[in-house]
């Protein structure tokens, strides 16, 4: 055998090894689901579909003028009057959508489960963190809950054998959803008011190629998920309820908090105050989203993810499309 194969031969142990011994490490610490964790009957209604149809098309009508197209946007509705099953519909809820601070439900979940199973301990350091990610979406507070939960941290890019293992434990949060059912996702990266650098860009493949991808569907069903206290304990869904509780008619940092600039929009413009709701919004350059769990005085009680892309601005999309949806659901 020559010098180079042997080198080469040599070269391909040693990741493997370290890779091996990344995986092993890290099954100490990976995040499992609750032993006695039952993926939610996700039931195709199709009154439900009507209704969010009827809301595509009002949305298309409504702004079809300013470029709205239908590849811009994607919805996808959950009817929790019955908390048994999950009664929904979707339009291009499968498509996968950079999601911008959306992902940040996603990571204080996954924290809550690993606070729960003792994998990580609570800090007043990490509380803080856990409650500005949510609360003030913060992107340094995310920064800090990802390393937190995956044992990395940003710095120079890597060779190619200590990446690996790296990005092995990166990818923790999306190996727990993905043993949950949970598909089409990726929820790996750390958020950034600019762009990422070293070897967060190598982590991003350098193109955008591995960049956080998440569908309507995946984030509607961790919401009702959440609400129903399907993945943890009563006292842990509560905590992350009171992190995502807004309040429409509160005190706001401007027209684009996540109180008043998305879902809560519509309760606003509509002076529609017997209402409760919880939220996580994504805003960026690019894209405008919301995930949000509705209650009302008469009853209805609805999960709804609203994903709008080259309408970054666009503040009336979602709640035109909240609007009718509930409209929809009331007549019902």
């Amino acid at each position: 055998m020559s010098l180079s194969r042997i080198v080469a031969s040599l070269t391909l142990v040693c990741c493997l090894a370290a890779l091996v011994s990344a995986q092993s490490g890290a099954s100490k610490v990976e995040i499992v689901k609750p032993k006695s964790y039952k993926a939610p009957k996700m039931t195709a209604s199709p009154a439900l579909k009507s209704i969010v149809d009827t809301a595509v098309a009002e949305a298309m009508q409504k702004f079809g003028a300013r470029n709205l197209k239908a590849s811009d946007f994607a919805v996808t509705v959950i009817d929790l009057r019955d908390a048994t099953k999950f009664n929904w519909a979707e339009y291009r809820g499968e498509v996968p959508i950079y999601p911008a601070s959306v992902v940040k439900m996603f990571y204080m979940a996954a924290l809550e489960r690993q606070l729960e199973d003792k994998k990580v301990t609570m800090t007043i350091e990490l509380q803080r963190g856990l409650k500005d990610m949510i609360v003030d979406s913060s992107n340094e507070a995310t920064q800090y809950i990802l390393d937190v939960l995956t044992n990395t941290a940003s710095g120079a890019e890597m060779p190619q054998r200590d990446f690996e293992a790296w990005q092995y434990k990166r990818n923790r949060v999306n190996r727990w959803f993905s043993s949950m059912g949970y598909t089409n996702i990726n929820v790996n990266q750390k958020t950034f008011c600019e762009d990422a650098y070293g070897i967060e860009q190598q982590s991003r493949n350098y193109k955008g190629q591995n960049r956080n991808m998440i569908t309507t569907n995946a984030t509607a069903r961790l919401m009702a998920e959440i609400v129903t206290g399907n993945l943890n304990t009563p006292e842990r869904t509560a905590r992350m309820m009171d992190l995502m509780k807004r309040d429409p008619f509160g005190k706001a940092a401007d027209g684009d908090d996540q109180n008043n600039g998305f879902t809560g929009k519509y309760f606003i413009d509509n002076n529609i105050r017997d209402i409760k709701l919880w939220s996580k919004a994504g805003w960026t350059s690019k894209t405008r989203h919301d995930a949000a769990y509705v209650e009302t005085a008469d009853g209805l009680k609805f999960v709804i993810a609203v994903y709008t892309e080259n309408h970054a601005n666009e503040r009336n999309i979602i709640p035109t499309i909240v609007g009718k949806v509930m409209d929809g659901m009331k007549k019902n």
